[in-house]
């Protein structure tokens, strides 16, 4: 087999595509992600998410997983009072709408009203149902968007609605595999509460004609005032977490809520987990 000798300049742009990217410098932002709960592949999903955003921004890790595969039971990691202490944001991946106990939401927004960041993926946006839902529970006003339910599985097409959003800005819209188009169940989103991209779903339902559904499905809020909150409602399946079109959406918004959303710290960690997560900063 012969072999052709490539001029030296012929060779240098295919090894500029193939060196990765240099890592950020600085120290990473310290997020803790809370994962966990029913209906989803969380165990999978953890690490989808945290090698993901971490290969793409620099952030490094706490994981406060969950195994129980319920809806009624409390991460641990909430039992304490100070269980925030130490982080720069909290990524809340978290199914657990039979958890009640005003007291209990209470603590788990009380940094967050103090101005800690947030990321709220998914099924996050079903949690923590108070006995006022659905007309009005404290996590709707973390959240910003009042949503009680979602469609079947089916793909969902992506548009960006704010193109000149620091967080969208460059991306483009996409279409999903299967995945659950979430409602907006007040119809908008509220006051405090801005879009980014809207999903469009298409399906049959069972002995039924065709529709078609369409709803907010990424957006920021500011909470309490001043706490900044990215949130998207994708995010079901491993297909999708895993998407590098969903990762990038998801670690710009969690650079955006801690106002680091800039071409330093667009670059890959160091390393994806903390050495002593929870550790005052």
């Amino acid at each position: 087999m012969t072999r052709l000798a490539l001029p030296a300049l012929a060779l240098a742009p295919l090894l500029a595509v193939a060196r990765p990217a240099e890592p950020a410098a600085g120290p990473p932002v310290r997020a803790l992600l809370v994962i966990g709960g029913c209906c989803h592949d969380y165990k999978t999903q953890q690490k989808l998410l945290t090698e993901g955003v971490s290969a793409r921004a620099n952030v490094s890790w706490a994981v406060a997983y969950d195994p129980d595969t319920g809806t009624k039971h409390l991460n641990p990691v909430y039992e304490s009072d100070d269980w925030a202490k130490g982080f720069d944001v909290i990524v809340h991946d978290e199914c657990t709408d039979g958890v009640t106990d005003l007291k209990v939401i209470d603590r788990i927004l009380k940094p967050h009203r103090a101005g800690l960041p947030a990321v709220l993926l998914h099924c996050g946006m079903h949690c923590y149902r108070s006995e006022g839902f659905p007309k009005a529970t404290p996590w709707f006003e973390f959240t910003g968007l009042a949503s009680t339910g979602h469609g079947p599985q089916a793909p969902i097409a992506v548009t960006f609605t704010d193109a000149e959003s620091p967080i969208t800005k460059g991306l483009k819209g996409w279409k999903t595999g299967n995945e659950e188009l979430y409602n907006n169940s007040a119809g908008k989103l509220l006051e405090t509460a801005q879009p980014l991209a809207k999903g469009k779903q298409t399906y049959t339902p069972e002995k039924g004609k065709e529709r078609t559904d369409e709803a907010v499905v990424a957006w920021t809020n500011t909470y309490n005032g001043k706490t900044k909150v990215f949130a998207t409602t994708l995010g079901h399946n491993n297909e999708t977490v895993g998407d590098g079109r969903y990762l990038d959406l998801v670690a710009r918004g969690l650079l955006w809520s801690v106002g680091k959303l800039d071409a330093a710290r667009l670059k890959p960690a160091e390393r994806v987990m903390l050495d002593a997560p929870g550790k005052s900063r």
